[in-house]
């Protein structure tokens, strides 16, 4: 099982390495192997054909989500919940004072703790992650992810350190969809620079589990997205589709942009399918769309704090006191910034991103035997 693990994975790695020999006169896209990313290429400008199709499937796909029924949704019965009998947790008052102090200091640049500020983004995440652990935790009357599984909370923050590492690795065959420009103005070594952004990668998918187990909480919303239409994905099919998909995008990134939030989660989807390995596309073969549609709206609400945080810790000109402040440099659609550095159409990629966090989970608890259960039961 663990070569079927492995093998489709060492090829998401190697084919767009591959790709690029035959591409690039240099056999590498600019700027690869820099870390941070840096580079920022020089897309194509706004294009109103290109923005018009991707709006209209966003319209679908939003059409969908909000109106399941016309999609042949059937929906289920709201399950009976019990009355909340328990108080707010002692960690969700540390994680809000914690995250309010950073965000803060990350929006404020004030050097009145020296160089914390650098350290900001990293501590007010957790920070946020705890606050809503312990929402979940009222919630559950007493159930949550650091309360009942605390060992798979600290294994999801070293996961998504790898997990965001691979997909940064994509970042640089996209000619840099988004890169960091104040990275290099921390007063650090290249060594603590790098240190500093993989320990904020511990981030992204707790964040994001978390938010999936706050949405479990409304049963109305677990039941929208059930007894829905039947579909069995073929996972040999996936996988192939997917490798072709990063060979493409290798070939033409910015017409392809769009394909780093889909070809290595084809792929990741394709191997656990075909294992037969529990995840968050297994249950569409019986109509329950539940797993695979709170996964993306948690990503998407995550999203929101994302963009949001750090626009604002770039507001202030002329301070750089957040290295991990980044910028997006994509073609055709990068229009309608609303308080963020994000494109508004640009926000729908987070759905297919929260599936590949989660995927990633799975597919690393496969390979190194540690659970990946974080369903919670209400007491």
């Amino acid at each position: 099982m663990k070569w079927n693990l492995l093998w489709p994975i060492l090829l998401t790695i190697i084919t767009p390495l591959a790709v690029s020999w035959f591409v690039y006169p240099t056999h590498f896209p600019p700027g690869f192997g820099e870390f941070p990313p840096q580079y920022k290429g020089d897309p194509p400008g706004f294009n109103l054909t290109y923005f018009l199709a991707v709006l209209a499937a966003i319209i679908l796909i939003s059409t969908f989500l909000l109106f399941p029924m016309k999609f042949g949704f059937k929906g289920g019965k709201p399950e009976q919940r019990n009355p909340i009998q328990v108080k707010l947790p002692l960690w969700f008052w540390i994680g809000g004072l914690c995250m309010t102090f950073f965000w803060w200091l990350m929006w404020s640049h004030s050097m009145a703790f020296g160089n914390l500020v650098y350290w900001s983004f990293t501590p007010m995440w957790w920070g946020f992650i705890f606050l809503l652990d312990g929402i979940v935790y009222k919630r559950n009357n007493g159930v949550s992810l650091f309360s009942s599984k605390p060992k798979t909370l600290l294994i999801s923050g070293l996961v998504s350190i790898a997990g965001w590492a691979y997909f940064e690795f994509y970042d640089y065959f996209v000619l840099g969809n988004w890169y960091y420009p104040n990275a290099k103005d921390a007063p650090w070594t290249d060594l603590v620079i790098s240190i500093e952004f993989l320990i904020t990668y511990s981030t992204v998918t707790p964040v994001l589990l978390q938010w999936y187990n706050l949405l479990n909480t409304f049963p109305r919303l677990i039941a929208r997205y059930q007894n829905g239409p039947i579909i069995r994905l073929n996972g040999t099919i996936m996988i192939w589709l997917g490798l072709l998909i990063i060979a493409l995008m290798t070939i033409w990134p910015y017409p392809l942009f769009w394909s780093v939030w889909i070809g290595p989660l084809a792929v990741l989807s394709g191997i656990l399918l075909n294992l037969k390995i529990w995840n968050p596309l297994t249950d569409l073969a019986k109509g329950n769309w539940n797993a695979a549609i709170l996964i993306c709206l948690s990503s998407l609400a995550t999203g929101l704090f994302w963009e949001f945080w750090n626009h604002g810790s770039g507001l202030v000109a002329g301070t750089p006191t957040n290295p991990n402040y980044w910028v997006y440099n994509i073609p055709y659609v990068n229009v309608l910034h609303f308080f963020s550095e994000m494109p508004l159409l640009g926000y729908w990629g987070y759905l297919p991103f929260g599936l590949f966090v989660w995927q990633v989970f799975i597919w690393m608890g496969n390979c190194f035997g540690f659970s990946t259960d974080i369903q919670l039961t209400q007491k």
